[in-house]
């Protein structure tokens, strides 16, 4: 288990919830898999910018977003997030090594 605040090789873009603990991860591109199979409270790796991830990730209810690959989502998606109350992170390591990090942490 982890919190999100205790992720500092990661970049909080958005974090209303920083206390929030991480049960598992969950990497995919493909928004409507990602709705079906990432478990609640995980943590969502993507390459994924666009503001439909943080549909997705409310609609799992995962820990947070993390946009792999040093991604940066328009100034839309971050003010989005922050009204939902969606945590997102970015790592400039690619999809693999976010997922090795995040992995050795929970």
């Amino acid at each position: 288990m982890q919190t999100l605040s205790l992720l500092p090789q990661m970049e909080a873009l958005t974090m209303p919830d920083p206390d929030r603990e991480i049960f598992g991860a969950y990497v995919g591109d493909l928004l409507s898999w990602v709705m079906g199979r990432a478990q609640a409270d995980c943590a969502w790796i993507t390459i994924m910018s666009n503001v439909n991830i943080v549909a997705v990730a409310a609609l799992a209810d995962v820990a947070c977003v993390i946009l792999a690959e040093d991604v940066t989502p328009d100034q839309a998606v971050i003010n989005t997030a922050e009204a939902k109350g969606i945590n997102i992170l970015r790592s400039t390591m690619p999809i693999y090594e976010s997922a090795l990090l995040l992995g050795s942490h929970i």
